[in-house]
């Protein structure tokens, strides 16, 4: 994504080292609210599954979300008899809020998580997390809408489902194919600066997170599983969906006024080829194209229909140049959201300034040609004078591209950007240039996040995090590239070609 001002916050994707074994490198939290039944025997599975497949260390982190019943005892109990087992609880409700408040504490490189009910079958857990370890992908979810994926659920899971993604297709333009399957996986290093943008602390954080993500340009690898319906489930499914709504419309009308910080999720991506200086191949120019021609045809139409409207009370020259001007304004709007990509209100005005000046010169165009045409003919038909309004503005949006290329919306990238620093603090002056003025608008935004232990502990130390009011350090979002994780894995071992768990009936 291309803005005015997108110096980058992420650094470079890299292979996380194999080595020792130190601080897991996976962190897989189980988000639970009265599981007392279901808790013991997931952990179980779950644990033993991955001291068998899985070739890293790792950790299992319970996250109780205020339960009621004895799940907290049952996590204790776990966390007691299992060493790759922590339990962490949190006073408030909320799957989104647990997990926010677990990944930010977590040191573990790589951050997932899962449902209680294991219906995502667990074959799937080491293809979900391997292109994030590999520095492939920077989020990694799980997949019931795949083609190759196999699913057994009811009719009416499956019609909010399919209805639920088609909803985010159209409203949000989301590409990737499956929100809610509680299987995903995200790297800390994205996670320490995603997170403080999302707003839900429900289940529409999924959701949430995916958006921003994908509207940042991080690359989201989606994994095929195969998934069994737990027909006791206890999700609200009128309420989640209604909840789900509102956090659309949220989401949406934040993008739609570019007061989301989106810029600080840029990742400077040294081995994509579109990064490279290529001799006489402008960038992304076959994009622009394409862009630039869609909004083209949109604004012509909109322009021929205003004239159409104003020429009903007003001569041909005025008619012209009131819809000119009027489709002149939203074609430059729309081209400088969705042709070049620039985001954000920053230079808006200066923008349409220079547009008007491109306006200028189709109104010179389009206006002679109207005045050629009354001195040839002294009546001209309304077909006519749309005919020849339509040449003249083909002619018009070709100088306008190229004006728009090389003045309007220049590619800067012989800029060199100043070093950004992530913060959680928000009194650091990067957080409060853009993310602290976009929580600023809202009546209730989420406290800050939890601070992150400097020491890599071998189980979480919950006496140290105040749920009640989070206060936070500054921190570098790029650990990895800085080597500060040191050897934090283990020697690859061979992996059965055909893990079954053999607890596992399905």
């Amino acid at each position: 994504m291309r803005t005015d001002s997108s110096p980058g916050n992420l650094p470079a994707r890299e292979h996380l080292p194999a080595g020792d074994a130190g601080t897991p490198v996976l962190d897989v939290v189980i988000p639970v609210y009265n599981e007392e039944k279901d808790l013991q025997p997931c952990v179980l599975r779950l644990h033993e599954h991955l001291k068998r497949t899985f070739p890293y260390a790792f950790r299992i982190t319970v996250a109780d979300n205020a339960s009621t019943d004895t799940t907290p005892q049952v996590a204790a109990r776990l966390e007691a008899e299992i060493p790759e087992v922590t339990s962490f609880r949190l006073e408030q409700k909320g799957r989104g809020r647990a997990l926010r408040t677990v990944w930010s504490a977590s040191d573990a490189p790589i951050l997932a998580y899962m449902d209680v009910d294991l219906s995502t079958d667990l074959n799937a857990l080491l293809p979900l997390v391997a292109p994030l370890i590999s520095g492939h992908s920077d989020l990694a979810i799980g997949s019931r809408l795949s083609r190759s994926s196999r699913v057994v659920r009811g009719a009416k899971r499956e019609f909010i489902s399919r209805t639920y993604n088609l909803i985010l297709r159209g409203s949000l333009q989301a590409r990737f194919s499956d929100a809610q399957c509680g299987f995903k996986a995200i790297r800390r290093d994205v996670a320490q600066v995603l997170l403080p943008l999302v707003e839900d602390t429900g289940w529409f954080f999924d959701t949430e997170m995916l958006v921003l993500a994908e509207r940042a340009g991080l690359r989201i690898h989606e994994v095929p599983v195969d998934w069994v319906d737990d027909p006791d489930s206890t999700v609200h499914i009128v309420k989640t969906a209604t909840d789900d709504l509102k956090g659309v419309w949220r989401v949406g009308r934040a993008l739609a006024t570019g007061s989301l910080p989106l810029d600080r999720l840029a990742r400077p991506f040294g081995d994509d080829p579109r990064d490279r200086d290529l001799t006489d191949v402008p960038k992304g120019l076959a994009r622009q194209l394409v862009g630039f021609c869609v909004v083209g045809a949109l604004s012509t139409l909109f322009y021929l229909l205003l004239y159409s409207a104003f020429r009903s009370f007003s001569g041909s020259q005025v008619a012209n140049a009131l819809a000119l001007l009027v489709s002149a304004v939203a074609n430059t709007a729309a081209n400088r959201r969705l042709t070049f990509g620039v985001r954000g209100r920053g230079g808006a005005v200066r923008h349409q300034a220079q547009g008007l000046v491109v306006f200028g010169i189709g109104l010179a165009l389009t206006s002679g040609s109207l005045a050629a045409l009354n001195a040839a003919t002294t009546d001209p038909s309304h077909s006519t004078e749309l005919a020849v309004l339509i040449a003249a503005n083909l002619a018009a949006t070709v100088l306008r591209f190229l004006l728009f290329r090389a003045w309007v919306f220049p590619d800067r990238q012989g800029e060199t950007p100043s070093q950004v620093v992530a913060s959680h603090n928000p009194a650091s002056p990067t957080y409060s240039t853009a993310a602290h003025q976009y929580q600023d608008r809202h009546q209730h935004p989420h406290p800050p996040l939890p601070q992150r232990p400097t020491a890599p502990p071998s189980s979480y130390d919950t006496s140290s995090y105040d749920t009640s009011s989070y206060d936070t350090a500054q921190f570098r979002a790029g650990e990895a590239a800085d080597r500060t994780w040191g050897d934090s894995t283990m020697q690859l071992q061979a992996v059965r070609p055909y893990d079954h768990d053999p607890r596992n009936a399905r």
